[in-house]
């Protein structure tokens, strides 16, 4: 049976947490997560909008053009823009106060980034967790990994629990009431209490859960359509909605 090793790094305004299972990993793991920790670092040095010094900031006042941006910023714009796209314009980092702020998407993405630096032979299964959204490979003994989703209003409640392969980001109000801006009117709004979406690629995931947890039943029926991407929605009192193929664990009564 795979051994566990875990760590937490205050990066990024919070804790994340990496897990990392295997044989042997005991003189392997500082190291690991030790890279995974610069790398975090760094992308919040460059995209953190509560550093004033940080290229999305100083790009958001205008004293940074994208031409003399770090070529990060500009691959994470283009993700944005892609991702606006698939969500119908719910996801849309230019219609928030301030300027452009790419949170939404950079906090999923920050994690794969993260993941890649936990790979090793010894490693069989990572997972990298930045405040709900995940990011993962490999398994563990074999089997999918299983992360449980809360209720919004109980969150000492399992809503469902989900098999992960790959990334799973989850939005919503949960603690921190009126940061998800509704694009069309350009102020705080939601549909959704909490909304989680999984797929293999974490920084859409986390854009598309932001999307989710804003438009509601539209975004459910885009994602519906979109290959590799599930969806789910919880409601304030905790009914549940989701795409057919969300990958509920199969004990759980909501997959039936």
């Amino acid at each position: 049976m795979s051994a566990a090793q875990h760590r937490r790094v205050e990066v990024m305004g919070t804790i994340v947490t990496l897990d990392l299972y295997g044989e042997g990993l005991e003189d392997v793991a500082d190291t690991l997560a030790a890279a995974a920790a610069a790398t975090l670092r760094e992308v919040d040095r460059v995209f953190s909008t509560y550093r004033p010094d940080s290229a999305i900031s100083r790009l958001r006042r205008g004293a940074l053009s994208l031409g003399e941006a770090p070529p990060e910023v500009v691959t994470v714009l283009d993700a944005c823009r892609e991702a606006h796209r698939l969500s119908g314009g719910w996801f849309d980092p230019w219609a928030l106060p301030g300027g452009v702020d790419p949170t939404g998407y950079v906090k999923g993405w920050a994690a794969g980034r993260a993941l890649e630096d936990l790979r090793h032979p010894r490693v069989r299964g990572a997972l990298v967790n930045a405040a709900g959204d995940l990011a993962s490979f490999g398994d563990l003994d074999g089997a999918p990994f299983r992360i449980g989703v809360v209720r919004p209003d109980a969150p000492a409640t399992l809503a469902a629990v989900v098999e992960l392969t790959g990334a799973l980001a989850t939005s919503g109000t949960g603690e921190q009431v009126g940061h998800l801006v509704d694009p069309t009117t350009g102020a705080p709004g939601v549909r959704a209490a909490s909304a989680t979406v999984t797929g293999p690629d974490p920084g859409l995931c986390d854009a598309l859960a932001t999307a989710l947890a804003v438009g509601g039943d539209e975004v459910l029926e885009r994602l519906a359509r979109l290959e590799g991407y599930e969806g789910l929605i919880i409601e304030p009192g905790g009914a549940l909605r989701a795409t057919p193929g969300f990958p509920f664990a199969p004990a759980t009564p909501l997959s039936r």
